[in-house]
């Protein structure tokens, strides 16, 4: 019976992420998700309390995958910098729905090390620094995302490094 559910909300889950990248949230109705993921409406609310439920637990989902990829790409290298621009490539429906979603707002896609940055800036005004990157970072991967990830990751490796160039070591 678990297998079953399981397999009911992956699809449910998908059919979502179908729908949301061609309409805002606003627009996609459970009675579409029913129809398209083969179920019925009771088994959509014994699953999820309405669309924004389903939204909220797709966003859990997404930000613990997200979280595992990247708690190994800590630290600022390049190394890390190619892992991340890889897995986004290879991923990028996952990150288009994340940001389409907003889901960036409440998580932060990079991690600033905070030592290396005070390190870096003596201290000085490090959470602008670090709000400084992000902002960036973010932007950097929105219009990669948006142009379909043309370049290559090394070439998104050549950007990062080469705005960053003039930073004190």
């Amino acid at each position: 019976m678990e297998n079953k559910k399981k397999d009911s909300q992956k699809r449910i889950e998908k059919v979502f992420l179908d729908l949301i990248q061609t309409k805002p949230i606003e627009q996609i109705h459970v009675s579409k998700i029913c129809e398209l993921a083969k179920v019925n409406r009771t088994t959509f609310y014994a699953n999820y309390l309405d669309i924004y439920d389903l939204k909220d637990k797709v966003q859990r989902s997404m930000i613990l995958e997200y979280a595992d990829v990247f708690t190994e790409c800590r630290g600022h290298n390049e190394e890390n910098y190619l892992k991340m621009f890889r897995h986004i490539k290879a991923h990028q429906n996952f990150y288009q729905t994340y940001f389409k979603l907003g889901y960036d707002e409440n998580y932060v896609i990079t991690y600033l090390d905070e030592k290396l940055a005070k390190e870096r800036f003596n201290g000085r005004f490090v959470e602008y620094h670090g709000e400084f990157f992000r902002g960036g970072m973010t932007a950097l991967i929105k219009m990669w995302l948006k142009n379909g990830c043309k370049e290559s990751p090394e070439d998104l490796l050549e950007i990062l490094k080469s705005e960053y160039a003039g930073y004190p070591q």
